[in-house]
């Protein structure tokens, strides 16, 4: 069967796309919004952006004579607004195209960034609380223009028609809202109210709420934004500031820094959270665009690094994204990250500088933060690097105090390095900081930069048992039995046992142990069970020379002289192993199972040894 051939098209054909317009109302007015509440902002940014074009129209009105009207009665929310309105034309042209807005016609395109929203898909917002959208519109462009009504529909129809002049006597828009019976947690008047003054209360324009009770409307935005507003003296402006931070976010802040960015139009505060943050945890910041609430989680306008601070910014040159939840990526907001992120340093340098007493509450909180941030900020390690919280052999100190009786200071790789040697180094005199921190071992090495006076090392075990003093070659003799019979015991462990004399004596042993030693052993243990295979062979090619952990046993210990002198062979390798378990559990490292079941046995043997002895 041969099939006919196919029509001769060389050039194609040019076809357009068909919409379904019930599901891409559904598609952009469920999925595009994180909640149905966000209706309310949609309409409220309209209304503000109508009232700028209607300002750019009529720039000689006076402030305030244009303002936004809300009413909602528990059965239909109302936004009423005295904007630049429109015409019948426009009605087509931008409420019924999705995607397109008024704020991108040719007249006001040079204007756009005086506008809120530009993507015309704000108005679908309203379809997750209502089936139907009645708008009646005046346009202020066009003298004598008759009000137009516009009904939009769920489905993607709607209706349009031209009304008497008396039907809405001034320029302006009305948005009236039918809510759904399923939508009237969004549409009570309580929760309108809320919603209009979470999202609105920054707005530059006045905002009355009417809740149809008979009473006179009630302002939405009684004042302007705090930063904005002027104050008798320098303190009563940063209480006031502290106190608008701590009513919007929930907490009393370490102090408040004051953002002022006019290259952007960026204005607002940053409060220092008084507890500390996980590291990596980043707040989201309250972010407004043009007055008008974009997000509360925008945690992409501070650096990582700046997470000890929650911010309230207002931005004139900010871009939201098409759902206005979030900011857009670009240039502009990559420099506005970078500056308020200088403005931060600059807080934490005058702190430094003349108020000691804040910089200690604030370190003292945020000590990790600002270690993340010296490791890549030469000035703040320089300025504050001194001042910073380490671990050490000398207690919880900085690095200054330190280095004052330290001229070699010690860092450990790790923090269970650090707990094995800690009261041995303290007591040998030696100066050891615990580097197993976060940033801390690297920030210990850039000391010298501070302080040129002062060396910094890492320890190493040869360093540490270079300042344990040999016992007397009678001891040494005397002993020797029985630490063969150790070294016999806790060859699984690939430990060697020495005899030696260190302060306190009230420690009996010393596990000199690395990370990197154990690793290297397991490797080798997994190569020799893995002999003749590719696995063994890939392990053979990786097997270092395995470097020995060391059990060294006090002399200056009762107990350990005690065990020394044991003649008893299985008594003596019990002791041995008695005394490991214990070293190992000191070090605070995870024990391995085979550690911890010669623990357990170890004390059980013990146990029985005695009670045989009292027998």
């Amino acid at each position: 069967m041969t099939l006919p051939d196919a029509p001769s098209n060389p050039a194609g054909t040019d076809r357009t796309f068909q919409v379904d317009l019930r599901g891409l109302v559904d598609l952009l007015s469920h999925h595009l919004y994180s909640s149905p509440r966000v209706y309310l902002r949609e309409l409220l940014q309209n209304a503000v952006d109508a009232l700028t074009a209607r300002h750019s129209l009529e720039p000689a009105a006076p402030a305030g004579s244009f303002g936004i009207r809300l009413y909602a009665d528990g059965s239909v929310v109302r936004v009423e607004d005295d904007g630049v309105g429109l015409t019948e034309a426009d009605v087509h042209a931008f409420l019924a195209t999705i995607g397109r807005s008024s704020k991108r016609a040719e007249q006001v395109a040079e204007q756009r960034g005086d506008f809120i929203g530009q993507f015309g898909i704000g108005l679908l917002s309203c379809f997750l609380v209502a089936d139907e959208i009645h708008v009646v519109s005046r346009s202020a462009r066009t003298p004598d223009a008759p009000a137009v009504e516009w009904r939009g529909r769920g489905d993607g129809s709607y209706t349009v028609r031209t009304l008497r002049a008396s039907a809405r006597p001034r320029p302006g828009t009305t948005v009236t809202l039918t809510p759904r019976a399923d939508a009237g947690e969004w549409t009570r008047p309580a929760q309108v109210w809320a919603l209009a003054g979470h999202f609105g209360s920054l707005l530059r324009h006045p905002v009355t709420f009417d809740d149809g009770t008979g009473g006179t409307g009630v302002a939405v935005n009684p004042e302007p934004a705090p930063w904005a507003r002027t104050y008798p003296t320098p303190g009563a402006r940063s209480r006031a500031l502290a106190a608008y931070g701590e009513e919007v976010l929930g907490f009393t802040p370490l102090d408040t820094i004051e953002l002022d960015l006019p290259a952007v139009g960026l204005k607002g505060i940053a409060c220092v959270l008084p507890q500390a943050v996980p590291a990596g945890r980043r707040h989201g910041h309250r972010v407004h665009v043009k007055g008008m609430l974009l997000s509360e989680q925008a945690d992409e306008i501070l650096p990582e690094w700046a997470f000890f601070v929650r911010c309230v910014v207002d931005a004139e040159s900010l871009r939201p994204t098409a759902s206005r939840e979030s900011l857009y990526e670009d240039d502009t907001l990559a420099a506005v990250r970078d500056a308020l992120a200088e403005g931060l340093r600059a807080w934490i340098a005058r702190a430094a500088a003349s108020d000691p007493d804040l910089l200690a509450r604030f370190l003292h909180a945020h000590h990790l933060a600002v270690k993340s941030l010296a490791v890549h900020d030469d000035e703040i390690l320089r300025m504050l690097l001194p001042w910073l919280p380490f671990e050490t052999t000398d207690g919880h100190t900085t690095l200054d105090e330190f280095a004052r009786t330290h001229r070699t200071v010690l860092v450990t790789s790790s923090v269970e390095e650090f707990r094995q040697v800690a009261a041995i180094a303290s007591a040998a005199g030696l100066g050891v900081v615990n580097g197993g921190y976060t940033y801390d071992r690297e920030l210990v090495h850039r000391l010298p930069e501070i302080r040129p006076q002062t060396s910094v090392a890492d320890l190493d075990p040869a360093t540490l048992t270079a300042h344990l003093d040999p016992v007397d070659r009678e001891t040494e003799l005397a002993a020797a039995a029985y630490l063969a019979r150790a070294r016999e015991a806790l060859a699984v462990f690939d430990c060697d046992v020495a005899l030696r004399t260190f302060q306190p004596a009230s420690a009996p042993a010393l596990l000199v142990d690395s990370r990197e030693a154990r690793h290297e052993r397991t490797r080798s243990q997994l190569a020799r069970e893995q002999e003749g295979g590719l696995w063994g062979d890939i392990l053979g090619a990786l097997r270092q020379e395995a470097l020995r952990a060391q059990l060294i046993l006090n002399q200056l210990n009762p107990l350990v002289r005690t065990a020394v002198a044991i003649d008893e062979p299985e008594l003596a390798r019990t002791s041995a192993e008695a005394l490991y378990g214990q070293a190992a559990l000191l070090s605070r490292r995870p024990l391995r199972p085979a550690e911890s079941s010669l623990i357990n046995r170890s004390f059980l043997d013990l146990l029985a040894h005695a009670l045989r002895k009292d027998n």
